[in-house]
């Protein structure tokens, strides 16, 4: 379990910025006195520029000393959040943040890769999950308040600390050779099943599309329906905590229920909690909503990212994977804004609840296909084991 912390750690550290994201986007706007649209921009750039990290390192991940990469890309986001502390111009910091995710992203691609050559990847993509969010919510809970004293440079330092931790981290964590492809979760090597593999880049996608569309704007969304900012804030709090026990869940069960039921029918539940936010008005709904969205976001999202890790034994899907997870998370909330127009959060809620169906049946086959393929060869493995001799 120790490794598999470590390991979360490593795979967050490149993007930790998107679990305090309402709180760097805040804190730029009331430290530094950029508009809502820079800090936006701000924000989108260090998703974007993460996106593109992961998909850049895909094509090398099986060749890297990943624990030398990794010292150099935790180095290099280091030195990014210092330079950022300098900075106080909005397009210099937007291109300084893109950087800055451009490494993340290479960073968490290689995370991703090593974690899928560990056992039960469902579980390591769980305590990742609980990382994030028991971090991120620490986070939400107290930098927006220690801004105004110590000003916007005490976000970059948080950043800072959590980089510098992972750092420690690293000489103590096992070295994760590539595995042979001919006993790499005791499968022969066969060619990727690209049908498979897109469908489920394309579930990742829309998945996180859809609820980090909706997350962006939920606090515009709930004065729209009429609360108090202090409820709004209070509720995603509570709702980050709450997340935990989505990740939690996914460490408790593994794979023991295969892939499909739990990213089907936990996508078909996060559509159906978003849906419930057209009925904002009601205090209760929305703090029910949100709370259930928080636990079924870590949920599935780990299974997803557990499925598509078991396309190769390498890492490179994980790492491809972890492209369709960010280019989602930043794609979302700029989808969103346009569908907002003046204030139009039942067509975006509508959009996302429909992103998220479309979700749930891009990943059917593929969940099922591996479900299948999982029991078969658990029966071979009984077979092998009570045959004669």
């Amino acid at each position: 379990m120790t490794a598999r912390v470590m390991l979360a750690f490593l795979a967050t550290a490149g993007l930790f910025y998107v679990n305090i994201m309402p709180a760097l986007v805040n804190g730029l706007i009331d430290g530094l006195g950029f508009s809502n649209q820079e800090a936006g921009a701000i924000g989108s750039a260090n998703v974007y520029g993460a996106a593109f990290g992961a998909l850049f390192i895909v094509f090398f991940v099986k060749k890297l000393n990943w624990k030398i990469a990794a010292t150099i890309m935790l180095a290099g986001l280091i030195t990014m959040d210092l330079l950022s502390m300098l900075v106080h111009d909005a397009t210099i910091m937007t291109g300084t943040r893109f950087v800055h995710g451009l490494v993340g992203g290479m960073l968490v691609g290689t995370g991703f890769a090593v974690i899928a050559r560990t056992k039960e990847t469902d579980r390591t993509f769980g305590v990742l999950l609980f990382v994030q969010f028991g971090l991120g919510g620490l986070g939400v809970m107290f930098l927006p308040g220690l801004v105004p004293v110590y000003g916007v440079t005490v976000l970059f330092w948080a950043l800072i600390a959590f980089s510098t931790v992972t750092l420690a981290m690293l000489p103590f964590l096992p070295p994760y050779p590539v595995a042979d492809p001919l006993t790499a979760r005791g499968e022969a090597k066969a060619p990727i099943r690209r049908v498979p593999l897109l469908l489920t880049l394309l579930a990742i996608f829309c998945f996180q599309a859809a609820n980090m569309g909706l997350y962006a704007f939920i606090i515009g969304l709930g004065k729209h329906y009429g609360l108090e900012l202090d409820f709004i804030s209070t509720t995603l709090g509570i709702a980050a905590w709450i997340g935990l026990a989505g990740a939690g869940l996914v460490v408790w069960m593994s794979d023991r229920h295969g892939h499909f039921r739990p990213i089907v029918w936990g996508t078909v539940v996060t559509a159906l909690g978003s849906a419930a936010f057209v009925y904002s008005d009601v205090a209760s709904v929305f703090f029910i909503a949100n709370c259930l969205l928080g636990v079924t976001w870590a949920f599935v999202i780990a299974y997803m990212l557990g499925l598509v890790s078991t396309f190769d034994a390498g890492g490179q899907m994980a790492a491809l994977g972890g492209f369709a997870s960010k280019m989602g998370l930043a794609s979302g909330p700029a989808m969103a804004a346009w569908l907002l127009g003046d204030d139009n959060y039942f067509l975006v809620i509508v959009v996302a609840v429909g992103v998220l169906l479309l979700s749930a049946f891009a990943a059917w086959r593929p969940s099922r296909e591996r479900d299948r393929l999982a029991r078969r060869s658990r029966s071979a493995a009984a077979a092998d084991t009570t045959g004669p001799g």
